[in-house]
């Protein structure tokens, strides 16, 4: 029995394109779609709004088969050492939401799916989500459509955006992947960008995601589909 392998890039941004771009040529060459998780805000005064040529990558990458995935609106912590998304109401997430929402439709690069940063969504985020249009929540340890209300329990593995990045979780971040293609369950490896750079992290993920593929795993993105009609169907 065979699993399913989703791999996502996080911290997108001019700073980091390159290496994005470089790791996702390593993925078409394994024809694994990448989930692209993109905010129109970010550290250091990025703004997607501001970067075209980020704009035309990302669109190029749907086209061709990548899925795009709100990741939060500009990453600023609402508490003290909590993620921008983490303990927030829902009149605030929903103003985040709709904020971030607009801006990805005007760089054509709009979506329906959600994962929080640090995959931490408060219980006000997720009641928001419907009413501003998601349709699919992406957390830590699950993937939810929110619209069917279906839950499918799997646990994130990562290097960076609140995962480690030392060598020894690397390895260990292997090991579990190995194990978890090998039963065909759901493997879930994400990275963020800034990560792309070291030798290691980079190594490790591709190392990963080879090792899911020689068990068996069919690469998939994080996509929501509508409804099929029966007339349709």
């Amino acid at each position: 029995m065979s699993g399913l392998l989703y791999v996502s890039v996080s911290g997108i941004s001019d700073a980091t394109r390159a290496e994005v771009a470089s790791f996702a040529a390593s993925m078409d060459q394994r024809s694994v779609p990448l989930s692209l998780l993109v905010a129109p805000r970010l550290k250091g005064k990025y703004r997607l709004l501001e970067d075209p040529d980020g704009q035309a990558f990302l669109r190029d990458r749907r086209a061709g088969g990548d899925a795009i995935v709100l990741h939060g609106f500009d990453q600023a912590a609402t508490k003290r050492r909590r993620a921008e998304f983490a303990t927030i109401g829902e009149h605030e997430a929903r103003l985040r939401l709709i904020a971030a929402d607009r801006v990805l439709e005007e760089a054509g690069l709009r979506t329906r799916v959600f994962a929080a940063p640090r995959w931490n969504a408060s219980p006000g985020t997720l009641t928001a989500l419907p009413a501003t249009g998601f349709r699919m929540n992406v957390g830590y340890t699950a993937i939810t459509d929110l619209e069917r209300d279906i839950e499918v329990k799997a646990r994130l593995l990562g290097i960076g955006d609140g995962f480690l990045s030392e060598p020894w979780w690397c390895r260990a971040l292997i090991a579990t992947t190995n194990r978890a293609a090998r039963r065909g369950g759901i493997v879930r490896l994400a990275v963020d960008a800034k990560q792309l750079a070291s030798s290691t992290p980079r190594r490790s993920i591709l190392d990963a995601v080879d090792l899911a593929l020689h068990h068996g795993a069919e690469p998939v993105a994080y996509r929501w589909q509508p409804h099929v009609s029966r007339s349709a169907a």
